[in-house]
């Protein structure tokens, strides 16, 4: 199921990062600190009441080439009328309702989407009663949160939570491997879908998907069904989505849940730019089964080098993602195309392995054996037990004596024998480090 998605909107300056900061909590933390791994905190994972939702903080876009305000608060807006199953329209109490509030808000109201009123700054109670003129928005409820003390913050998710549409289940069996394209703009996402897709012949049906505004494709190939998840990237809608590459993340964000295999499109021909780093890492910290798929290979010019070199560049940019293979394709001349969905096939098996537990250990006590843990300040650490406890991405917990003593460079040591032991290529590995019980 994909997660409902919350959209904070708001002229500059009224506290839209603050509020998203607090709403992830340290959800952020839970994300392991490999080198490589860029974040631009425009998206992230809350919870509340044990219902998890994707956020975006359209704080942290940015409009190219344009320096007016107004322009660059209706652009924002527009973003989160796209993409939000539910709308936190950020205020200030000390500015009260100014012009661009009003602008946002008919946006907004015209949109007929659900709008959760925040009058942020109610930092003390004599700032209560400000929230008030701000009811005049026409959004009904109105929250009066501070940012900076933290206060109001579960008043305000109390009031969002009531509006997430109702929880549905994805209608495909555990049989189907469903597989995501994401790229920035202009990589050839939407060419290589069709490559796939027409090569095949087998289209079974356009099936409208539980993403809005995207359209899931079921096929078949060699006996294994599939569905290709569009990104919505392969259809631009307006001038909003060109300003700006930093718009294709929150695109591709859906259809990373959803997915079961991420293909991370490269353009050949341009080669690699921070924006793919940004992509691809989102695609890795949510656990999915990852291929770097290398197009228009067609026209770059190369000799018997080229394509280890390439490769080369792929690892040293993206270093936090070594697991995932690279092919090289071409979707207007269908060039080593038919070698995409043998990979496909293999990392959505990688993805959803499960290691016996007396095998696991077995390569961990050997592991250990070879190289043991080094001393800190004196004391070692001793790993008990290890085991699996989830796939889709294959999680681990390690029991040991203290988790404090668990270096992240010993962690790493481990993940690469297990690894060299069971593969688990294309598909990230979660560990969690645990103080074993005395009843264990």
């Amino acid at each position: 199921m994909a997660r409902p998605v919350v959209a904070i909107v708001g002229r500059p300056n009224v506290g839209k990062s603050t509020i998203f900061n607090r709403i992830i909590g340290d959800k952020l933390a839970i994300v392991e600190d490999k080198p490589g791994v860029t974040r631009d905190r425009l998206y992230g994972i809350g919870e509340w009441l044990t219902t998890e939702f994707s956020i975006i903080d359209t704080g942290g876009i940015e409009i190219e080439g344009d320096d007016q305000i107004m322009r660059s608060v209706r652009a924002q807006a527009e973003l989160a009328i796209e993409e939000a199953d539910v709308i936190v329209f950020m205020v200030d109490a000390k500015a009260g309702v100014t012009p661009a509030d009003s602008e946002v808000a008919e946006l907004l109201y015209r949109a007929k989407k659900p709008v959760v009123v925040a009058v942020n700054k109610v930092d003390n109670l004599q700032r209560t009663d400000d929230i008030y003129e701000f009811y005049s928005l026409g959004f009904g409820e109105v929250v009066g949160i501070s940012g900076s003390h933290g206060t109001g913050i579960g008043d305000l998710l109390d009031e969002v939570i009531k509006h997430f549409p109702e929880a549905t289940e994805e209608e495909y069996g555990e049989d189907v491997i469903r597989v995501a394209l994401i790229g920035r703009p202009n990589v050839g996402k939407s060419s290589l879908v069709n490559a796939i897709l027409g090569e095949e012949r087998v289209i079974v049906s356009d099936v409208e998907g539980t993403t809005r505004d995207a359209i899931d494709t079921p096929f078949e190939k060699d006996g294994q069904k599939y569905v290709i998840i569009d990104t919505a990237g392969m259809r631009k809608r307006g001038k909003v989505y060109e300003t700006t590459e930093k718009y294709s993340v929150m695109r591709a964000m859906k259809a990373i849940e959803r997915a079961d295999v991420v293909l991370v499109v490269i353009d050949g021909e341009t080669g690699i730019i921070e924006q793919d780093k940004h992509i691809a890492g989102y695609a890795h910290e949510a656990g999915k089964a990852a291929v770097f798929v290398v197009n228009k290979w067609d026209i770059v010019e190369k000799d018997d080098k080229t394509m280890h070199q390439f490769t080369q560049k792929i690892r040293d940019h993206f270093l936090f993602m070594t697991y995932a293979p690279v092919v090289y394709v071409s979707a207007k001349t269908k060039q080593k195309l038919h070698k995409l969905l043998p990979v496909v096939n293999s990392v959505a098996e990688q993805h959803a392995l499960r290691v016996q537990t007396h095998v696991l250990n077995d390569v961990v006590s050997d592991a250990v054996a070879i190289t043991p843990p080094p001393t800190d300040k004196g004391r070692r650490l001793k790993i008990n037990y290890a085991t699996q406890v989830a796939v889709k991405p294959p999680t681990f917990v390690i029991f040991v004596n203290d988790p404090e003593l668990m270096h992240f460079s010993y962690q790493r040591y481990l993940e690469n024998k297990i690894r060299a032991a069971f593969g688990f290529e294309g598909t990230p590995l979660r560990f969690f480090t645990r103080r074993k019980s005395d009843d264990e």
